[in-house]
């Protein structure tokens, strides 16, 4: 029997066998998705590892989205591994093998890390569609709506908004897809990525703001066109980054005719809407220690001269670290030529860089 041209490997396959009680997270997968696949067919809607059935279902209804979500999941890992590279929990076990049954235990359990997770996951999809919408990317969206408000003198709307209510709508209806399934894991863990992921949307409806471009004679700025932007991914990562450190502890017990997500340690208040919380508590990560999701610091690079989590104390956990010398070839003494381009030298220099022993 021949195969399609399209036809995932064995290891894909096998993971979509596995993945019958989904994480909520598992769609984060599609970044394997090879770039030759072109989401033009329902069937190939199959073909896509990670998703649950309704989002399946939302593939195939909505072929030309999938693209723009398959760009999301690789922004979620390559944002989150940003993000954290100068801490111990770098968010390296975001990128399992495609054909991995579950994520490792520290973003499978309900711990902070996956709160993080989570969250920007939530933000992320919806911030790449409103995108999409602007740059002519999808057919089914265009520019968002115009601000209700009056401009200041001197100010006037247009070029085109970031359409984040579409954004909105369409990534959440596909990120939540699994935790709104009934065989979806305990009904804890259920409200807590429910709970998180609102709060990543939360700060990307905040990251909407007025971005102008200036027109008049000799760049005077007499009028200023302005239209609602989303700041950069990575600003927003950094927001949720803020909230992860400050993560409230949470339990799930009675309250009223039903158990809710509280405070472990402060029961007189609820959940506050803008916090991330989760159930399980972290390691401290400098160990590897497969049953708690921790893959050690190891040899991690640290900053010698830093204070910060990404110092050598800090990330070596007072184990040490070793030096070692990396040649850098650079460009230098650049000069410009009239008109118009620029020639540079190569210059080459010896750094000293540290590994955690």
């Amino acid at each position: 029997m021949r195969s399609s041209p399209h036809a995932l490997p064995l290891g894909v396959l096998t993971y979509l066998l596995l993945s019958q009680v989904c994480s909520g997270i598992k769609w984060l997968a599609l970044s394997h998705t090879p770039a030759s696949l072109h989401i033009n067919q329902t069937q190939h809607c199959k073909q896509l590892p990670g998703m649950v059935s309704s989002q399946a279902q939302l593939c195939r209804s909505n072929l030309e989205l999938m693209q723009t979500i398959i760009q999301a999941a690789r922004e979620v890992k390559k944002t989150c591994q940003k993000t954290f590279t100068d801490m111990r929990w770098n968010c390296s076990s975001i990128d399992i093998p495609v054909d991995a049954p579950k994520y490792r235990p520290d973003l499978d359990r309900g711990t902070r890390e996956a709160a993080f997770v989570y969250a920007l996951s939530a933000a992320t999809i919806s911030h790449t569609i409103a995108r999409a919408c602007t740059t002519g990317d999808l057919r089914l969206c265009s520019c968002g709506p115009i601000p209700a408000e009056i401009p200041e003198p001197g100010y006037r709307w247009g070029g085109c908004a970031d359409n984040l209510h579409y954004g909105l709508i369409m990534g959440s209806k596909f990120s939540d897809a699994p935790m709104k399934m009934k065989r979806s894991g305990s009904h804890a863990n259920k409200l807590m990525h429910l709970h998180n992921s609102e709060v990543g949307r939360q700060v990307l409806r905040d990251a909407l703001v007025m971005k102008c471009k200036c027109h008049g004679v000799s760049g005077s700025c007499s009028i200023r066109t302005c239209w609602r932007g989303l700041q950069d991914l990575r600003e927003i990562a950094m927001d949720l980054k803020t909230k992860y450190l400050s993560a409230t502890k949470v339990v799930h017990r009675p309250m009223g005719t039903r158990k809710q997500l509280v405070p472990k340690d402060i029961d007189i208040r609820p959940v506050r809407e803008n916090e991330l919380v989760y159930l399980q508590s972290s390691p401290d990560f400098c160990t590897k220690n497969e049953k708690q999701g921790s893959v050690g610091t190891q040899d991690r690079q640290c900053n010698k001269t830093s204070a910060g989590s990404d110092s050598c104390d800090l990330m070596c956990c007072g184990r040490g670290y070793n030096p070692y010398t990396e040649k850098l070839v650079e460009r230098c003494h650049c000069k410009y030529h009239w008109c118009c381009y620029v020639t540079c030298k190569k210059c080459e220099r010896i750094v000293e860089r540290y590994v955690c022993k």
